[in-house]
Parts: structure tokens; C-alpha cells; sequence
């Protein structure tokens, strides 16, 4: 399935960058009130803030209201994301979690999810990998490695002015 609203971002690991990049994206783009997703395979206890959307076999969808936290969906929040949703799945629900979330955002929206293995389902306007010397718990997305219309360094992009996309007539574009 191809979604062209959809910049999807994918990491080599843990502390690779993949809030920080799109944090940087959500920032650089206020007027165009990005809804931000992060799918996780890991079942944390729930934090004050987030509100259950859907809870089904495998999965829990919750949207974040708290911006004060030290969560990821609270810095995207904070960045300037119109909305923002955390959905934590198992690998065989995640596709039925991301479309669960996308019936609650408005067609043509732009969308920004942090999900390696949401590639696996569907092509996105734009797909970035992200990596850091910092990085921790590396993660296996060799399979994913030809995919990606850019891979940046965590410690490149931060030297960088300008974000390398861009939205535009309902689509993410790469400039790179």
C-alpha cells in the first residue's frame, strides 16, 4: 500500500535518532499540523497522559495529551505535532494497529511514524534511516537497507540547517 502523506522513519537501533529526527521534521513544518505516530513492540507500563483509543488482541493504541513528559509522543507534542498516538503491538498486529490509527487522522494529513517494521506493509512518501555513534541495542534492518530514500548520522543531521523534505500537494517529497 502506498501512502504518500506518510514519512516513515526507521533505526539502526535504540538512542539512534528517530524522535530527534522527527522532532526536527515537526518543528520545521509548524503550519502543516503533522499528526506523529510511534509504534513500539514494547508493552510499557502506560504513563499519566495517555488516553486509550482501542484495545484489542495484540495491540493498545493510545493518544498522548501529556507534553510535559519524558516520553517520545510528549516531545513530539511539545515539537509542535497537531496530534500524537503510540500504539504498542506485536509483530503480527501491527499493520491492524497502524490502520486503526490512520481512521482517526484526516485524509491527506501529514503523518510521521517511527516504525521499522511498518516498511514491511507499505511504501511511504518518504523513508529515512537513521543512525548514531550513540546508538544502543543495535537493531537488524538489513532487509530494510535498500529501501530508504535517505539514510543520515544523527551527528550529520544535527549540522544541518535545513530539514532535506519537504510536503507538499499531499505528499512528502526527499530533496536529497
Amino acid at each position: 500500500m502506498i501512502i504518500p502523506n506518510l514519512l516513515l522513519i526507521a533505526g539502526t537501533g535504540t538512542n539512534s535518532g528517530k524522535t530527534s529526527l522527527a522532532c526536527r521534521i515537526i518543528e520545521s513544518f509548524p503550519e502543516i499540523r503533522i499528526t506523529a505516530i510511534k509504534i513500539t513492540p514494547h508493552f510499557h507500563e502506560t504513563t499519566p497522559g495517555l488516553v486509550l483509543k482501542s484495545l484489542e488482541a495484540g495491540f493498545a493504541v493510545y493518544e498522548e495529551k501529556n507534553r510535559d513528559s519524558s516520553k517520545d509522543t510528549s516531545r513530539m507534542i511539545r515539537a509542535g505535532a497537531a496530534r500524537a498516538y503510540l500504539a504498542k503491538v506485536q509483530d503480527n498486529k501491527l499493520y491492524e494497529a497502524f490502520k486503526k490509527i490512520m481512521n482517526e487522522v484526516p485524509e491527506g494529513t501529514p503523518v510521521i511514524c517511527e516504525s521499522p517494521a511498518l516498511r514491511n506493509f507499505v511504501e511511504p512518501g518518504v523513508f529515512i534511516i537513521i543512525s548514531s555513534n550513540i546508538t544502543t541495542k543495535q537493531k537488524s534492518i538489513k532487509h530494510l537497507q535498500d529501501l530508504p530514500h535517505l539514510m543520515i548520522k544523527l551527528e550529520e543531521l544535527e549540522k544541518q540547517e535545513n530539514i532535506p523534505v519537504r510536503f507538499e500537494q499531499g505528499k512528502w517529497i526527499c530533496l536529497i
